[in-house]
């Protein structure tokens, strides 16, 4: 990368990162550990220093860690959590060199070829990673040599507290060559324990007998095969930014400047086929103080004519102060959007249902906005889900073998006798008279499912049209004698 320069590799890794992430989150004192289910049986993931003083080690059963240890604290392992950390981590150790890339799930690589004398050489750098992961309450290892296996090595299996610039590569063990466990049980068997035996071992007999990976991985170790850091992609960033040469305070320049923030914002979600569905607006003014106005949308959108009228109720109500001198939009939340087809007649009908419940949303909240889906039962109270329009789609499942009521309401006890529809009966302290009756129609309970409402058993359904106009739905049990209204039909 530098021409003339020698090149330098420092290699990071955090052998208790897991459990280290979660005692910063809420600390403990005492032996600790994070488990995992693997299988039937519940193992360690993770373990701190005092647990593994305790004789407790990774992959034990935690029935015998327990009884190992009895005051054992333990807690479920999130490896998605962990994964978060490390990304952390990474960016964090940006600030020693641009060339960061991520070793496995628990190891950072640094390029610092030409930027380690801006930390006073190496020596003085990596002792300050050391002493800032420790006041942070993080265990780690390094290791640097001239090629990323070599650091690798050191780092996992050189000496912790040794500062020497160029430890002997050659006298660690042949695991350090980031061999899988099985060709490393192959080579001690042979007798070749370290590194420096299979340098001098004929190199044609090793690849024959444990393939060419071997011969690869001590390569790269020794700098003859290169290996590079590849830095993680940073996630694009949603937001634009506008500082006013002259402070604004009219709600038309405040929108006028939301426009122009607006184009090159969609144009950068377009151009990663994504769609905002929360954005947010942040004005700061001249008393550097900041107002902030949040438009949560119905559907991943990046049209600007859709958005910049959706933004109208929440700047009506922001004090300007003595002025605003900057504005920044920022996407907070992004989903996918994929490119629409332009042209067909109904491509509008859901766009414009998607800004009829934002516009409903930012006066009531989008979680307000109801929709019913179909679910798989025969028992009414049971055929379908309520959901937020917002965050559901519109499906057409539906399906009943007999009309079903348009109000569904609580069963309502009446007075009467008999298995037919009453001629006569009182619903609501409203005297109605049966005029035709059809059914019955006969639905038996979900017996997997406890359900207080169905426990008395069967239930015959019947339509009822009254004389006074009104179409009932009632049922009838007739394991315990009694009339119900449950429904009504429009």
């Amino acid at each position: 990368m530098f021409a003339g320069t020698r090149r330098r590799i420092v290699s990071i890794w955090f052998p208790r990162l897991a459990t280290d992430r979660a005692l910063r989150a809420c600390p403990v004192d005492g032996p600790f550990v994070l488990s995992q289910r693997l299988g039937s049986a519940e193992t360690i993931f993770c373990l701190n220093a005092e647990a593994e003083a305790a004789g407790l080690s990774r992959g034990m059963r935690m029935a015998d860690a327990r009884s190992f240890c009895p005051g054992l604290i333990s807690r479920p392992a999130r490896p998605d959590l962990d994964t978060r950390f490390l990304a952390g981590l990474r960016r964090w150790a940006e600030r020693y060199c641009p060339w960061v890339g991520l070793e496995g799930q628990d190891g950072l690589v640094l390029d610092v070829t030409g930027a380690a004398h801006l930390w006073g050489g190496e020596g003085p750098m990596c002792a300050d990673i050391r002493a800032r992961l420790e006041r942070a309450g993080i265990t780690a290892q390094l290791g640097r040599g001239a090629s990323r296996g070599a650091a690798w090595a050191l780092a996992h299996f050189g000496d912790p507290v040794a500062e020497a610039p160029e430890p002997d590569l050659l006298a660690l063990p042949v695991a350090a060559l980031r061999l899988d466990p099985d060709t490393v049980s192959g080579l001690q068997r042979l007798g070749l324990r370290r590194i420096g035996d299979l340098t001098a071992s004929p190199r044609a007999p090793l690849a024959r007998r444990f393939g060419p990976d071997l011969l690869t991985r001590l390569d790269q170790a020794l700098g003859h095969s290169p290996e590079p850091v590849t830095p993680a992609a940073e996630p694009p960033q949603f937001a634009t930014r506008m500082t006013l040469p002259e402070p604004i305070g009219l709600e038309s320049d405040v929108m006028a400047g939301l426009t122009r923030l607006l184009t090159p914002l969609c144009d950068k979600l377009a151009a990663h086929q994504a769609g905002a569905r929360q954005l947010l607006l942040t004005l700061r003014r001249v008393d550097q103080a900041s107002q902030q106005v949040e438009l949560r949308l119905a559907a991943p959108m990046r049209d600007p004519a859709r958005i910049l009228p959706l933004f109208a109720r929440g700047l009506a109500g922001v004090d300007a102060g003595f002025g605003i001198d900057q504005l920044r939009l920022e996407a907070t939340r992004v989903e996918p959007l994929a490119p629409a087809q332009l042209g067909t007649a109904h491509a509008a009908s859901p766009d414009r249902l998607a800004d009829l419940l934002t516009r409903l949303g930012t006066r009531i909240g989008l979680e307000n906005i109801h929709r019913f889906l179909p679910a798989e039962s025969h028992i009414p109270e049971r055929g379908f889900l309520i959901a937020p329009a917002a965050f559901s789609t519109a499906q057409d499942g539906f399906h009943a073998p007999r009309p079903r009521p348009l109000r569904l309401f609580p069963p309502e006890p009446i007075t009467a006798t008999g298995p037919t529809p009453p001629a006569r009966f009182r619903w609501r302290a409203m005297p109605l008279t049966t005029a035709r009756a059809t059914g019955p129609e006969r639905i038996t309970p979900e017996w997997w499912l406890e359900d207080e409402n169905w426990r008395h058993g069967l239930r015959d359904y019947w339509r009822v049209e009254t004389a006074e106009g009104r179409r009932l739905w009632l049922f009838f049990t007739p394991q315990n004698p009694g009339w119900f209204v449950q429904g009504e039909f429009a």
